[in-house]
């Protein structure tokens, strides 16, 4: 057989697949993924099959897709093992989905706040209401969304001059502050400089940290400064409360035009990693979950992938979704958001 009658024969194969819908590709996979294709490669040629694979696919991407901490903007000055950078895209899209723009958005166990002050600077609600109940982390967010402009100047001012040796750091952490704005001071120099942001008794100093910088490894004093001078131009917007979530849940639980975040202590079931990180973390989660189940507005609740969660969520009538996520050190992880059915 010549080149030329088989280059033909080719041709004319690919014009009657062509009649029937088919079309011819490339496609390269992994060797680990041989398997899985080659499972799959039967179902692709036939139409009646588009409509599951359609779902499948868009199931499978869902479950693959992960955000990187690393390309969304950074706007809280504190740093967290438990940070929800990686929520802020999923907050995005739920919000946009609502239906509505909230009239208030409620962070009860704000912490870093990160999804909190996105809303508010992407003026994504009319209003956001931030609670803590930890006054060390408190007193950062007063002078930040304070009315006391010298406050803020003397906070910013002390961050860009602080010269940090373990001497300075540790006369710092162990000083008794006099004010509002010394306590922010020294929160800020804690959470920066001991390890993993710990804030939580028995937390040491970091030691050779990143890049062997020990103590400069999560010290960005520009940063820090503009970030909170950003804050400081949307705090119209913010209202901070130093106090109990559960009271700042009931203040709008009657608001069908609410929208939460509800991020508490991961206290329940799974690695209890609030138990170690945070000075506050004994939280009744049955209460949590009877409290968010009877509120008029929309909700997420974020947690911990365990059992115990999955069976209040169950429970209380809610739905659940599995969401994965990437940490700083780029492993997929997989926590919860619960919702309203």
């Amino acid at each position: 057989m010549t080149d030329s009658t088989a280059l033909a024969r080719q041709n004319r194969r690919l014009v009657h697949m062509g009649e029937r819908g088919l079309k011819r590709t490339t496609v390269v996979v992994h060797q680990k993924n041989e398997a899985t294709f080659e499972l799959l490669r039967p179902h692709f040629s036939n139409p009646e099959n588009a409509e599951t694979l359609s779902e499948l696919a868009q199931g499978v991407a869902q479950q693959l897709q992960t955000v990187n901490v690393a390309q969304v903007q950074q706007l809280s000055p504190f740093r967290y093992a438990g940070g929800k950078t990686w929520l802020v895209p999923e907050v995005r899209r739920w919000v946009a989905s609502l239906g509505f723009r909230p009239s208030v958005f409620v962070e009860p166990f704000a912490g870093g706040a990160i999804v909190g002050l996105t809303m508010a600077v992407e003026n994504l609600a009319d209003k956001v209401v931030l609670s803590e109940l930890d006054p060390d982390v408190a007193a950062v967010w007063k002078v930040i969304f304070g009315r006391s402009n010298l406050d803020a100047k003397w906070l910013f001012d002390q961050i860009l001059a602080a010269e940090l040796t373990e001497p300075f750091v540790r006369s710092i952490i162990e000083s008794n502050p006099k004010s509002v704005k010394e306590q922010a001071f020294r929160t800020i120099i804690k959470n920066r400089c001991q390890r993993g942001g710990i804030l939580a008794p028995g937390a040491g100093l970091v030691k050779a940290g990143e890049n062997g910088k020990g103590l400069l490894s999560r010290w960005y004093p520009q940063t820090l400064v503009n970030r909170m001078t950003i804050l400081r131009g949307v705090r119209a917007r913010v209202q901070f409360i130093e106090g109990d979530a559960f009271d700042v849940i009931e203040q709008h639980a009657a608001n069908p035009a609410a929208a939460f975040l509800v991020d508490p202590p991961y206290s329940l079931g799974g690695k209890k990693a609030g138990s170690r990180l945070y000075l506050h973390n004994a939280i009744d989660h049955e209460r949590l979950f009877a409290e968010m189940a009877r509120v008029d507005g929309q909700f997420l609740l974020t947690y911990d992938d365990a059992p115990e969660v999955v069976e209040l969520a169950i429970r209380s009538g809610l739905v659940i979704a599995r969401v994965p996520m990437k940490n700083t050190h780029h492993a997929v992880l997989y926590e919860l958001l619960i919702k309203k059915a």
